[in-house]
């Protein structure tokens, strides 16, 4: 490629949690680009991997966001968004856990982990089922949640009892005094159901890769309970599946969002890669198709990334066309710029010299510009 000739460049990035959401970061990276090059073609594919911002990347390329009013983790009622899309096929409706029972809702961690439910989510797909949905993508990331989708379950029909045969909660709390569970009330219709669940975490739903051990203490769960808390879903995992007829707290996934992952999969879900079912949904492959450069990024890259994170998938799919991808992130872990470096060609984070990380976070839009526009310069240089 000449250097007069402006190239065809690619921007995915996933969003910056606390900071932008993907679509802001593309709009401002390209403006970083349009500084050298005015002409560029600049294709916006903003990615997410199944967490906050999910959502927003698959309805940049079309559907309709709704609202509707379920109950948040903590109790409280609260406001939803979903999308439905429709491809001419059927109506698939795009459900983000963020959005019901996200770890950013403030009055849903007011309450205490152990007494945060799922329950909005079954309502959620409930209502949807109502609407004569039958097809769902269901993003689980960004939970704080970590009930096992008892909450989902039960709003779905799942009864869950005590020895005495008394209704007990299901929240973390009530689950340790559950003795029996019935899914003859479960709703039939998710039989009838296709089911995705988009998550970047194959974790089991117990143990010491489970759910509670590795993300617990994040969504609140103190070192000295993470054991008894475990046991506790251990226990509810088979009453669940006895009643259900299906094992499945083994399989990867189950640990997705303080176990909603292994519910799901109980009903009939498939887990996949969140990162690859956006990619596909927003057309990632076919915006790569002849382009000279790519860009993507996320809040923070380390070694998290490579675990088929957003940006890893989208240098995946770049590279596997030709096309050299460069990762521009918030923060990158130098200590992971060897590994790193063997996917992307150049890894860049935002700040250019001291500066406070709120300080980043109130000035990402014109620091993504502003480096955006340097590397091209770099590029032009090298091409030169």
């Amino acid at each position: 490629m000449q250097a007069s000739l402006p190239p065809i460049v690619v921007v995915a990035p996933d969003s910056f949690k606390g900071s932008l959401s993907a679509p802001e970061i593309c709009a401002a990276i390209a403006r970083g680009l349009r500084r050298v090059w005015p002409e560029a073609e600049i294709r916006a594919c903003p990615m997410a991997d199944g967490g906050e911002g999910t959502l927003d990347a698959v309805l940049t390329r079309g559907g309709e966001r709704r609202t509707r009013e379920v109950t948040g983790a903590g109790g409280r009622k609260r406001t939803a968004a979903y999308g439905v899309v429709d491809d001419g096929q059927g109506v698939t409706a795009i459900v983000e856990a963020a959005e019901i029972v996200g770890i950013t809702d403030r009055d849903g961690v007011a309450v205490d982990v152990a007494a945060r439910s799922t329950t909005g989510m079954g309502q959620m797909i409930r209502a949807l089922l109502d609407a004569g949905v039958r097809r769902f993508m269901i993003g689980v990331g960004g939970s704080s949640t970590n009930d096992g989708g008892a909450g989902m379950l039960a709003a779905l029909g799942l009864a869950i009892v005590d020895d005495a045969g008394r209704a007990v909660a299901p929240t973390p709390q009530g689950l340790a005094s559950a003795a029996h569970a019935d899914a003859s009330g479960l709703d039939r219709r998710l039989g009838e159901s296709a089911i995705t669940i988009m998550s970047d975490v194959n974790n089991p739903l117990c143990g010491e890769r489970g759910a509670t051990a590795v993300f617990g203490p994040q969504k609140g769960v103190r070192p000295d309970d993470i054991a008894a808390l475990d046991a506790t879903l251990s226990r509810y995992a088979v009453l669940a599946e006895r009643a259900v007829g299906s094992h499945v707290a083994e399989r990867p996934g189950a640990g997705a969002a303080g176990g909603l992952g292994f519910a799901l999969q109980l009903v009939g879900a498939s887990f996949r890669s969140g990162a690859e079912v956006v990619a596909d949904l927003i057309g990632l492959d076919a915006a790569l198709d002849g382009a000279t450069w790519a860009f993507s990024g996320e809040g923070r890259s380390d070694r998290q990334t490579l675990l088929r994170k957003a940006p890893f998938v989208v240098a995946e799919r770049a590279r596997a066309v030709g096309v050299p991808i460069t990762l521009l992130s918030g923060a990158v872990d130098t200590a992971a710029l060897p590994e790193l470096s063997k996917v992307f060609s150049g890894c860049f984070a935002l700040p250019s010299g001291p500066m406070s990380l709120e300080d980043c976070i109130a000035h990402a839009d014109a620091l993504l510009a502003d480096r955006a526009e340097q590397i091209a310069r770099a590029w032009n240089a090298a091409r030169g």
